[in-house]
């Protein structure tokens, strides 16, 4: 993964328009923001926006495209959002109906585009305090679990919260809670430390999205706010259509991370 660290994010979205990668985003384009897909029609896309606006923490908004665009304008000028991420996910009345490598054949012009903050982007500042990313490590996807805590209800728009997880050993928590909080843009600090039951998650070997990943005596999970909170509310919602990127398979921006830093 290191030649993608050291890549920049033009040169990684052009190898998703080509198809030429197809891997989950963590540890590509080091210092540059990554950010969750969100795809739906016009009509939805108000209460959409109020959703996002009384959910900050799982649904910090990047931008929002212009009605019909394909391009996000500010923060990855000439991309392509129906071809520049590495997967898909399109839903049809709450189901996945598929994962694609591009989503142009379901392009519709009343479609309008959301980009969520990620919390792949904080995990450059936690390496640099020393902290390791064990599913970076492991070369495999964060793990993802739908929660018991609700969203604020927007419109159509209601649903559990969904969390990611990094084990972090014990006395490297508190520095983890601090670098992670100057992000507020992408989820900022943990909504949960420890005992996973609290959070209404019944096995932690067993993530709703994603991969497992190893927790070593000594370490203790800690959960963020996830953007894939909107897919687990689409499936609670049933809209008739929604494209989404696949868990783990971000756009990855120009915006430098510490530009959504406090």
């Amino acid at each position: 993964m290191e030649n993608l660290y050291a890549a920049s994010p033009k040169q990684v979205r052009e190898m998703f328009r080509q198809e030429t990668l197809v891997k989950p985003t963590a540890g590509m384009c080091g210092g540059y923001a990554q950010g969750n897909l969100v795809i739906l029609p016009k009509d939805l896309a108000y209460d959409f926006l109020l959703f996002t606006q009384r959910n900050p923490k799982p649904c910090p908004v990047l931008e929002v495209s212009d009605a019909g665009s394909r391009e996000f304008k500010l923060t990855a000028p000439g991309s392509d959002i129906a071809r520049d991420l590495p997967l898909y996910r399109v839903y049809e009345n709450g189901i996945m109906t598929g994962e694609y490598k591009n989503v142009e054949q379901f392009w519709r012009e009343d479609f309008v585009s959301f980009l969520i903050g990620c919390s792949f982007t904080f995990e450059s500042a936690l390496i640099d305090e020393g902290i390791s990313i064990r599913h970076i490590e492991q070369g495999c996807n964060v793990p993802m679990y739908v929660t018991n805590i609700s969203c604020k209800t927007a419109g159509i728009f209601c649903g559990p919260t969904v969390c990611s997880m990094r084990p972090i050993p014990y006395e490297q928590v508190v520095k983890a809670v601090q670098t992670t909080a100057r992000y507020p843009k992408v989820h900022g600090a943990p909504i949960h430390i420890g005992d996973p039951s609290h959070i209404g998650i019944k096995d932690i070997n067993k993530p709703e999205f994603g991969d497992s990943v190893e927790i070593r005596k000594g370490e203790v999970p800690v959960f963020w706010a996830c953007g894939v909170t909107p897919q687990a509310v689409v499936m609670n919602v049933k809209p008739s259509i929604v494209i989404t990127h696949a868990p783990g398979y971000m756009f990855i921006t120009d915006v430098k991370n510490s530009q959504l830093s406090d």
